[in-house]
């Protein structure tokens, strides 16, 4: 792990300038962000992975902004003896900030390149290959999933995968916008519910089926 020489400075200019002044400021996210180098989740290590915006991954994919990652984790409110399901893991960064948290934490990456790289070793998280809309059947139910990403639609086969009662967080796109949202399962009720218009990297797996027209 190559660490930049001014990281510690860096995350702490992270959390004051986008994070606090975002009402991102609970204890323990604050502590998990302050201790964990966002370099050490991407190839080329730069200043530029703490910038509020997105950083790549290769392939397409993006490290979402530290704010989506902070929000994501205040709206989620994991609790100590939570299972969760994280999909959309990438090379761990919010696998390592949720895994701190929960009692137990499956992270769920479809490619494999990302997956090879992933670099959140924890005793209480499980990494699973395997595609993001599919989650993780064989070990729900989950008290709490979070999808690092945004999507165009939520699979029923995720929605399964709740307790009821349980809580779900991801972005969603809306055209060109996209947009932190929520729910909780009541039943077999499950609706995603913006919160706030954010960057949000999209995440593949999701997207909506097309409409035939005659």
């Amino acid at each position: 792990m190559t660490l930049l020489p001014q990281s510690e400075e860096l995350r702490r200019n992270m959390v004051d300038s986008q994070l606090r002044t975002s009402g991102v400021n609970a204890p323990w996210i604050i502590a998990a962000m302050l201790a964990t180098p966002r370099e050490a989740f991407v190839a080329d290590a730069s200043s530029a992975v703490y910038m509020d915006r997105s950083f790549p991954l290769g392939g397409g994919r993006m490290l979402n902004p530290p704010l989506a990652a902070g929000q994501m984790l205040m709206v989620a409110e994991p609790k100590t003896n939570d299972r969760v399901l994280l999909i959309g893991a990438a090379t761990g960064y919010l696998t390592a900030l949720l895994g701190k948290r929960v009692a137990s934490l499956t992270a769920v990456e479809e490619t494999t390149e990302l997956a090879d790289s992933f670099a959140a070793s924890l005793p209480n998280v499980q990494l699973l290959r395997s595609a993001h809309n599919e989650g993780a059947p064989e070990h729900a139910p989950f008290d709490l999933i979070i999808i690092d990403g945004a999507i165009d639609e939520l699979p029923q086969a995720i929605a399964d995968q709740l307790v009821d009662g349980g809580r779900i967080v991801a972005g969603i796109t809306d055209g060109p916008v996209t947009r932190l949202a929520s729910s909780v399962k009541r039943g077999n009720h499950l609706a995603l519910r913006p919160v706030a218009d954010m960057e949000i990297a999209a995440l593949p797996g999701f997207a909506r089926a097309k409409e035939f027209v005659f």
